[in-house]
């Protein structure tokens, strides 16, 4: 699988060709450590790997020790998506639209369209980014769940992750067979023409099965057709270099492919039925049953939400491709590059985006949740504790940092506000433990100040830096 945080990119300031390779290296030269003699024992050293010396990055350089760390240095380095959303479509939009082509400026106008709503279309669109951000939900993934908490086997866990496993490649069938068409033509575009042209026939004969939905057909022509083609094409020619890196990803989206067939789910999801803690509750359930409840389990893709999505998405996509001028895309590589980063595997916090118009005034927020926080005002351990972040940019005012911490019925607000604003906090104050105490909640401390500077996910959520205790995958 690539890796999206570049953790593996070149040594900066290594340059091979300044080398000299004819002055011999002594072991009596003290300038060298750890010089190998096959005489003696070379004792330890000082020397580390690590390629700088600051603290989680602070350096500024790429850490190549770890990807843990390259995933701090980012998450500190990019922009928040709501300046990037507000240069597209808000304050500055008049300057950068000038510069989009025509199929940019398409997506982006429906985008736009979506974002007019009012509380009740606020809410759903709130509602559907949460169903969307979860791909497990509904009764019969909550009963697997605490199954798999309170199971003392490690062979039911095993065959637990294995069902949720097949259901992924299933529900990302779409996603998958893109891939592996994508895959195919980057490979033949590769390739000598020769060549290329036969691997093209194959490749519309898998695209006829995609559209035929045959499944079974589309494994055959990869099994039967594809990597025999590719393995006699790589033995004749020795070509180790962009197709055989795409045949590494074709493979690996084609064992997905397979996982992934309504066969293998309902493979994996009876031999769950089988154990006796499971049997009373999913024996009950045939394969089209199964079906019909993972279908209904599963995200509206006509919500406002993903529509959305699938604009900003269509539209970053011809921006990547080179379309529009350098601004604008700039402003799409941010983009992607902090959604990238907020939904990382390392970030055990949920992120939802809130672009909206409403009383012709253009808001654009980012909003985390903690819904575990720890607590420790006052010494206080226990209780229900969550906290939220919401990074708001509002049209001709500015942007605004909300930290809102809940323990059980009391609410701590922090609110951190551009200068203009600064003059009303007294009048803020009293508006935000109004709407609290409206909705039966109790206000323990409201504070609005003028913003320094835009506070980090990483003084919000310190929890995130857990991930280096449990994850600090080296390289």
């Amino acid at each position: 699988m690539p890796d999206l945080l570049g953790a593996a990119n070149p040594v900066p300031g290594y340059d091979s060709s300044t080398i000299n390779r004819n002055i011999p290296v002594s072991p009596d030269n003290t300038s060298i450590q750890n010089v190998p003699d096959p005489n003696r024992v070379v004792g330890p050293d000082g020397r580390t790997e690590q390629q700088d010396g600051g603290q989680l990055g602070d350096s500024g350089q790429i850490r190549y020790d770890s990807n843990f760390q390259t995933f701090i240095q980012q998450l500190r380095q990019s922009q928040d998506l709501s300046q990037s959303l507000a240069r597209l479509m808000g304050r500055d939009a008049t300057v950068v639209s000038s510069g989009m082509s025509e199929g940019i400026a398409e997506e982006m106008s429906q985008a736009i369209e979506l974002m007019k709503m009012d509380q009740t279309e606020l809410l759903n669109f709130l509602s559907s980014q949460l169903k969307a951000g979860s791909r497990f939900g509904g009764a019969l993934f909550a009963l697997l769940r605490n199954a798999y908490a309170r199971a003392d086997s490690a062979g039911v866990r095993s065959d637990i992750l294995q069902f949720l496993k097949s259901y992924s490649d299933y529900s990302s069938t779409e996603h998958i067979q893109g891939n592996l068409l994508r895959n195919m033509a980057g490979m033949a575009d590769a390739m000598p023409a020769s060549w290329a042209d036969k691997l093209r026939e194959i490749m519309a004969e898998l695209e006829n099965s995609i559209a035929a939905g045959d499944r079974r057909g589309g494994m055959e022509i990869l099994q039967q057709k594809v990597f025999p083609f590719m393995s006699a094409y790589v033995g004749q020619t020795h070509d180790m270099g962009l197709s055989r890196a795409l045949l590494s990803l074709l493979a690996l989206d084609a064992a997905r492919y397979e996982n992934g067939s309504e066969e293998r789910l309902a493979e994996t999801f009876h031999q769950l039925s089988g154990y006796g803690t499971l049997k009373g509750v999913l024996g009950n359930i045939d394969s089209q049953s199964l079906l019909r409840l993972l279908e209904g389990s599963r995200f509206d893709k006509s919500s406002p939400a993903a529509q959305f999505a699938d604009h900003l998405s269509a539209a970053a996509a011809r921006a990547l491709r080179g379309e529009g001028s350098a601004e604008v895309q700039q402003i799409f590589k941010q983009l992607v590059s902090a959604m990238l980063v907020n939904e990382s595997v390392y970030m055990p916090v949920n992120h939802f985006i809130i672009p909206m118009e409403m009383d012709d005034r253009r808001l654009f927020s980012e909003l985390w949740v903690d819904a575990d926080a720890e607590d420790k005002k006052n010494g206080r351990g226990g209780g229900k504790c969550m906290r939220f972040l919401l990074k708001m940019d509002v049209q001709s005012l500015g942007l605004f940092d909300v930290i809102i911490t809940s323990r059980d019925r009391e609410v701590e607000v922090a609110i951190a506000c551009p200068e203009v604003a600064a003059p009303f906090s007294k009048d803020i104050e009293k508006s935000v433990s109004q709407i609290i105490a409206r909705n039966e909640l109790t206000p323990a401390g409201i504070s609005v100040r003028k913003m320094e500077r835009p506070v980090t996910l990483t003084e919000v959520f310190p929890k995130i830096f857990e991930g280096k205790n449990s994850v600090n995958v080296k390289v």
